[in-house]
């Protein structure tokens, strides 16, 4: 039963693979002007206990510290997201707290909307507040980006198909070329993080690996 059931998936994902083959796996590639985007890596998502704990957040907190290290030493820009809400009446969530009243922890005081310690900010790097998935929606992003003259968006953090998904399409929508780095970014799980990852790198940006991006880093 075992082998049925991976032959299966195999079948599933060659069969995937083949019909968007020449359709929809063009590869936009990096730019000339790169920031790092650094979503929403917070202690809620990687705290034993935590409602959002999501193991494969867990798992890329511990790769990105090498392609901070390998941007800062580049001088490429590192912008961070969090997600904090009024905890008076939550009326910033909107409707999107509604349907996840689970995010009403993030908000100031409460260690889950702290960051991770391994991927803090530095001293000097832009911190957004954000409420909703993408980054873009109700943030200054997108004419932060222009005003620096940025053409490619380097995507890290959480969750993939959540405000990675989202914020990859509305950067895309905006003009910038988005780089999802595989080992970078983590969900609650494996298939929604697969089949996500799939799709961006099907119609909204390119999935590359760490090793690739921090080459293309150095060659700056």
């Amino acid at each position: 039963m075992a082998r049925k059931n991976t032959a299966a998936k195999a079948a599933t994902g060659s069969s995937a693979t083949k019909n968007y083959a020449g359709v929809w796996d063009n590869r936009m590639g990096f730019g000339k002007k790169p920031v790092v985007l650094v979503i929403d890596l917070l202690q809620g998502y990687t705290l034993p206990g935590a409602p959002l704990l999501a193991p494969g957040v867990v798992k890329c907190v511990k790769e990105v510290p090498a392609l901070l290290d390998a941007a800062r030493r580049k001088k490429v820009p590192v912008i961070h997201t969090r997600v904090l809400y009024n905890p008076a009446n939550f009326e910033d969530g909107g409707m999107w707290i509604r349907k996840a009243p689970v995010l009403k922890s993030l908000v100031p005081g409460n260690q889950y909307a702290e960051f991770c310690p391994e991927v803090k900010p530095k001293k000097g790097e832009t911190v957004i507040v954000k409420n909703y998935a993408s980054c873009f929606f109700g943030t200054s992003l997108a004419a932060t980006l222009t005003a620096m003259g940025c053409d490619t968006v380097i995507i890290t953090g959480c969750t993939t198909s959540g405000c990675i998904r989202a914020s990859a399409v509305d950067a895309v929508q905006h003009g910038f070329r988005p780089i999802v780095v595989r080992e970078c970014v983590g969900d609650r799980h494996d298939g929604p993080h697969e089949a996500n990852l799939f799709d961006i790198n099907a119609k909204y940006g390119d999935v590359v690996s760490k090793a690739e991006t921090i080459q293309y880093l150095k060659s700056l």
